[in-house]
């Protein structure tokens, strides 16, 4: 009699079965109680830097408070901010640093703790890093951004540790204004810019040179914001040290009643190749004319244009203004402005290129705009007569590309100026220079420290064919291959599964 056989296939598939649930289940109960993250990335988007890493051991003495203004778990529940996630956690395991969440709409005191005059226009998902009395403002837009390729990159990590850098060396990059010239002061004029600045993450102080031996070491910018007197020979000295070694600084050289020339301004713009005219430009065609802050529209506010960057040089300081004005947010406009000029010598060191320039009639496209002789001697009143209705440059920038110090030059102050009793304050019209004034602090000093991190993006695989036919021989390898193996394994298992 023939003996029977008998399939285990059934019971041998019930063993591993639940051999896999008994392995692996409490695997994993295990590995999400620990939170543990394998990061296959192959920029690491999960884990923190080396460099990180490095930074936060040398800075294990100092405690670091930290706040998310959100909620933590919108974080996690999304996968484009997981690396956000993994950066604040493992930052918080660390047992000097501090994370704190919380909704800056709902716990307000806190927000104005952080906060406390109002400068940051602070929203949600913004990032705060405090240690002692310095505090760090990261907006959220920074932590994650698009490269020119329209690809998503993550910069938190990079931004989170730089402010952890500035904030555990206990100061912020500081922006000098210097005193002692008839300057306006920055707790009366200025203040308002002042402020700007602070909410950039700057800050800022008053400077009168005469009082000490040389520029204070942490200073980021100088300015030298409408000076109506020369600087000292003992001033100019330690000015130009200051240059010299690096130094960036921003002068704005608006047009005054003087006796003689600034020399010595003039000697520190001839380090940069640039040079100032002793004038007041005004505009004649009304077409051009705009309102001063009293809404009056007066030939001394006009119309301006911000230069397009040229690719012959590596500095592009006029493209996001002028794309800001195209949108219509900015009017580019200048008000009580001197013109500027570049000096004949043109050395490879120097890079220099106008930034703000007048605009021709659009009726019959000549230059209409009127210089006046202000200021300086009998050659700069003589030399002023020739000024007029011909193309005028406001704004400068200039660069050293072997000492890496840096220049913007405007011909004009009133941007900054908040005085509500002066007619000359700063007005709707001339926003556009304003901004551009603005923005330059940040190409003269980036108030962000660069940790080598750089930005984390999402890695795609791909192959490259050169022609179909390479192209669907390996589809054929990788799908159609595949396939008929399983189907012939399904054949074979519809022969044999009587055996």
């Amino acid at each position: 009699m023939q003996k029977k056989k008998h399939n285990f296939s059934g019971t041998l598939a019930f063993v591993i079965s639940l051999l896999v649930l008994v392995i692996f289940i409490p695997i994993n109960l295990i590995v999400s109680y620990y939170d543990k993250v394998y990061d296959l990335t192959p920029s690491g988007k999960y884990t923190l830097n080396s460099r990180t890493v490095q930074l936060l051991d040398s800075t294990a003495d100092k405690h670091i408070d930290i706040y998310y203004l959100s909620e933590l778990r919108y974080l996690q529940d999304a996968p484009e901010f997981l690396p956000l996630y993994h950066t604040l956690t493992e930052l918080d395991a660390r047992d000097n640093i501090t994370l704190t969440c919380f909704d800056p709409n709902e716990d307000t005191n806190l927000a104005n703790e952080l906060n406390p005059t109002g400068i940051f226009n602070i929203s949600t998902a913004d990032v705060f890093v405090r240690c002692g009395d310095v505090i760090k403002y990261i907006n959220h837009d920074k932590l994650f951004q698009t490269n020119s390729e329209g690809l998503a990159e993550y910069a938190g990590e990079e931004m989170i540790a730089g402010a952890i850098q500035i904030c555990t060396s206990g100061t912020l990059p500081t922006i000098y204004f210097l005193t002692g010239h008839g300057e306006k002061s920055i707790n009366d004029a200025y203040s308002v810019y002042a402020q700007t600045l602070k909410a950039n993450n700057y800050d800022v102080q008053e400077l009168d040179l005469s009082t000490v031996d040389r520029v204070p070491d942490n200073a980021c910018i100088l300015y030298l914001a409408g000076p109506t007197q020369d600087i000292s020979d003992a001033e100019r000295a330690k000015l130009s040290d200051y240059i010299d070694n690096g130094g960036a600084m921003a002068m704005l050289l608006a047009p005054c009643e003087t006796e003689g020339r600034f020399n010595n301004i003039e000697y520190l713009l001839a380090k940069f190749e640039l040079g100032m005219d002793y004038n007041i430009v005004t505009e004649s065609y009304s077409g051009n004319q705009f309102h001063n802050s009293n809404d009056e529209q007066v030939p001394n506010f006009f119309r301006v244009e911000f230069t397009p960057f040229n690719s012959e040089f590596t500095q592009d300081l006029t493209t996001d203004i002028n794309y800001m004005i195209d949108q219509g947010a900015y009017i580019p406009g200048i008000s009580n402005t001197r013109s500027l000029y570049m000096l004949s010598t043109d050395t490879e060191a120097i890079e220099k290129s106008e930034i703000i320039e007048n605009v021709q009639n659009s009726l019959t496209g000549e230059y209409t705009t009127v210089s006046t002789a202000m200021g300086g001697d009998s050659e700069t009143v003589a030399a002023n007569s020739e000024l007029s209705g011909i193309n005028l440059d406001f704004g400068y920038y200039s660069y050293n590309k072997i000492t890496g110090a840096k220049l913007i030059a405007i011909g004009s102050a009133d941007i900054i100026n908040s005085d509500l009793e002066d007619e000359n304050r700063v007005s709707l019209y001339v926003s556009g220079s304003q901004y551009l004034t603005i923005f330059s602090n940040t190409w003269l000093y980036d108030g962000d420290v660069e940790m080598g991190i750089g930005n984390k993006v999402t890695s795609y695989d791909h192959m490259d064919f050169e022609n179909a036919k390479d192209a669907e021989s390996v589809l054929a390898i990788i799908i159609i291959v595949p396939i008929a193996v399983a189907l012939i394994g399904v054949a074979v298992w519809l022969k044999r599964r009587y055996a």
